[in-house]
């Protein structure tokens, strides 16, 4: 199949495979959901009565004292007592097959083609690490909201956009179905499409 180049007549020619797969919402939003999971730090932590210092007397005896019985202070009903259902530090990852998740990306990848999300670019670069200039090319293009692929890390360009709350800079190792799936736009140079079918034919 064949992509047209944004802003010119010309078109490159692309894997059917990688671009023109059907959309399975179904495991997109398996991809989203794992993605985001994995990123979870896990690190919550509170003490049970168990963890909790103190608390190996019986505060008063069994009878006699009119009070309720108590064995120990650090009840999860007294004040500074053990957490009744305490948080342990857990992992949150789920396992996704490479091979899903590959397919997964193709899904997304042939819907942005679709709905024309993705523009195709024969290269993009900034003379220097400027913003001004990186906002004066996006303008050019008609671009807002955009992520921005190149075939590996351009240090100008992402220098360039790091003070831009709505444009992100990644080279095709840094993809990831989060960032594909929340932009508006997606421009990818040609050494990224290539490099992209490689990885996902």
């Amino acid at each position: 199949m064949d992509l047209k180049l944004h802003n010119s007549k010309k078109k490159i020619a692309v894997s059917e495979t990688v671009f023109g797969s059907e959309y399975k919402e179904a495991l997109v939003h398996q991809l989203v959901t794992a993605y985001l999971a994995g990123g979870r730090s896990g690190t919550s932590a509170q003490k049970n009565r168990a963890r909790v210092s103190g608390g190996g007397a019986k505060p008063w005896n069994q009878k006699g004292s009119g009070r309720a019985r108590a064995g120990t202070i650090r009840s999860p009903l007294w004040r500074s007592g053990g957490v009744t259902f305490a948080a342990k530090p857990r992992n949150y990852s789920q396992k996704l097959n490479k091979k899903m998740y590959q397919a997964g990306i193709r899904s997304i990848f042939s819907e942005l083609a679709r709905q024309e999300r993705l523009l195709i670019v024969d290269d993009i670069t900034v003379d220097a690490p400027k913003t001004k200039q990186l906002v004066a090319k996006l303008e050019e293009l008609g671009l807002t909201k955009t992520l921005i692929v190149t075939e590996t890390g351009d240090e100008k360009l992402y220098l360039s956009a790091r003070n831009l709350w709505n444009v992100e800079v990644t080279d095709v190792a840094g993809l990831n179905p989060v960032n594909l799936v929340g932009f508006e736009k997606i421009v990818v140079t040609v050494g990224a499409i290539r490099a992209i079918e490689e990885w996902l034919s």
